[in-house]
């Protein structure tokens, strides 16, 4: 017999579906080898169907310092056993970490970058990616492979309950959110709480737009006008938009990445959609936050109230910068490809020298643009203004998304 649980999250991810996936001896200790120095930092929280804590991809030499896990509201600690295969170790470590986290845990585990929490009960196992998923896994891979330093602030779930676990943690700085409506069908989902994430606390948000052409302003994750709705590009093949990913979003960025397995320990996969471009821009913003703050001595993180609204401190070398300061000079580092790139055999939408910001937003951002973004924004070199056209067009953009998410709420 199928369990209940199977089947209603079947049917859950029918009508709420994941917005992208196109792929091919053990004791509970308290931390110990505390680095001497920790420095500038930033923390990203993916929010997914799990994650796989014994994958290499997320270990780390150092412990986290106390005063961080106290900050992130840590309730319990997990000692991960080291040996034997991704069966053997989750068996090893049911009795004394999975059997005892509750939706009320945050939990560190030693030896890795990862915080986890579920807020929700309606799951097998608490934090932990299940057998049969591995969304979870490859997004906050992503994350780290633009950012091999950022703290991960990882909630399970896909609910306004996980989405306000991170809006209202005070560290956090970036939230990443890769699911939503199927077709983009204008449907409520996550709105009011990335609201309180990014309008309340000065967070980013980057949410994924739906793996369809489905214009992206009227979805509840990548259309908020608070939110960075992010499309894909073919950045291995042609250079240009995939055309199964949202149109007029904020940006696009890389379509396909080799990403963690979640069901073994050092396994990889080939995996496409906007669900991996959205956490991989997460990991390029976070590396840009980190950057920043080195150079500003800022060695918090979040924009809270005793941070005053601020992403960064100012310092010596670095001004002030908010939410704002960071989304526009993501804007503006964006690019658009060449139509002459263009392989009529790829699958790929062209992009068209006419308004190719129905089709990319601002245009294309990887870890090509993380230099000129922290140049841009510690004063050594400023980007140019976009063209007039653009300007206009995605300022059009933010004035529908402006009016619809006005009306609707």
């Amino acid at each position: 017999m199928v369990p209940l649980r199977t089947l209603l999250m079947a049917l859950f991810v029918v009508s709420f579906s994941l917005s992208g996936c196109f792929g091919t001896d053990q004791e509970i200790v308290e931390g110990e080898d505390e680095p001497t120095e920790f420095g500038s930092y930033s923390v990203v929280a993916p929010i997914d169907t799990g994650i796989n804590v014994y994958h290499t991809h997320f270990s780390m030499n150092a412990t986290y310092p106390q005063w961080l896990l106290d900050g992130l509201g840590v309730t319990m600690w997990c000692n991960l056993t080291s040996t034997g295969t991704w069966a053997e170790r989750y068996e090893a470590d049911r009795a004394l970490c999975w059997d005892l986290i509750t939706s009320q845990d945050i939990v560190y585990f030693v030896g890795t970058r990862i915080i986890g929490t579920t807020p929700d009960d309606e799951t097998e196992i608490p934090i932990l990616d299940d057998p049969s998923d591995g969304h979870g896994t490859a997004v906050t891979g992503s994350v780290l492979d633009a950012n091999p330093d950022a703290v991960i602030f990882f909630v399970e779930g896909f609910s306004d309950a996980a989405v306000l676990a991170a809006a209202n943690q005070p560290l956090v700085d970036i939230i990443s959110t890769s699911f939503g409506p199927i077709g983009s069908i204008p449907v409520p989902g996550i709105e009011d709480a990335t609201k309180v994430a990014v309008v309340q606390n000065g967070k980013i948000h980057t949410g994924a737009s739906d793996n369809t052409p489905s214009p992206a302003i009227q979805d509840s994750t990548a259309g908020p006008p608070w939110s960075i709705g992010i499309s894909g590009y073919a950045e291995e093949d042609d250079d240009q938009k995939e055309t199964m990913s949202g149109s007029y979003p904020d940006i696009a960025a890389d379509w396909t990445q080799l990403l963690p397995n979640h069901d073994d320990i050092d396994g990889y996969h080939v995996t496409s959609g906007t669900s991996f471009a959205t956490p991989r821009t997460a990991g390029i913003l976070s590396e840009v936050l980190e950057d920043l703050r080195g150079k500003s001595g800022d060695m918090g993180s979040g924009a809270s109230e005793e941070r005053s609204g601020l992403l960064v401190v100012p310092g010596l070398e670095i001004g002030a910068i908010t939410n704002s300061d960071l989304r526009d000079a993501l804007n503006l580092s964006a690019w658009y490809p060449s139509f002459s790139s263009w392989n009529p055999t790829a699958g790929t939408l062209p992009i068209s020298p006419v308004a190719p910001c129905t089709q990319v937003g601002w245009g294309v951002v990887n870890m090509s643009n993380l230099q000129p973004i922290i140049a841009h924004l510690d004063g050594t070199s400023e980007m140019p203004p976009r063209p007039a056209d653009v300007v206009a067009c995605m300022d059009a953009n933010q004035d529908l998304r402006q009016a619809y998410w006005s009306f609707v709420g």
